[in-house]
């Protein structure tokens, strides 16, 4: 399933796992990322993960970078990559979120990176399942 929201729009994988893309030259605001966390929140009950496909040219405000990814049910991010600037952007990230030792993972989108993303999400996912039903 594919939804609509004011910066761009996220495609539902599976019951656990959401594709996110941004549209052509957003910058993310708070309120965004506020509209993002709303939707993951209605649509996934337990732990998920997130694909980020950087497929177009956004920004993130400073403000946006330190609270996208906070979700305690999150348990994973895959970003999928298609230049240096978008792996710069995510160094930066992680850089940024240092302390809060994110479970992110690139991608590289020219070397098959949305599915190499979807099945490390599926294993991580699956780690934090059979920890959780031991």
């Amino acid at each position: 399933m594919k939804y609509t929201l004011s910066f761009g729009y996220i495609n539902i994988i599976n019951d656990n796992i959401a594709e996110v893309l941004v549209d052509e030259g957003v910058e993310m605001s708070l309120e965004m990322c506020e509209e993002y966390d709303e939707f993951l929140h209605s649509h996934f009950h337990g732990p998920y993960a997130v694909l980020v496909n950087r497929i177009h040219n956004y920004k993130m405000s400073y403000e946006t970078r330190l609270h996208i990814a906070s979700h305690q049910d999150l348990v994973a991010i895959g970003v999928v990559s298609y230049n240096n600037h978008d792996s710069d952007e995510v160094a930066k990230l992680l850089q940024q979120r240092k302390i809060d030792n994110l479970n992110l993972k690139e991608f590289h989108g020219l070397d098959m990176g949305r599915g190499k993303a979807i099945a490390w999400l599926e294993r991580e996912l699956s780690t934090v399942n059979a920890n959780t039903n031991s």
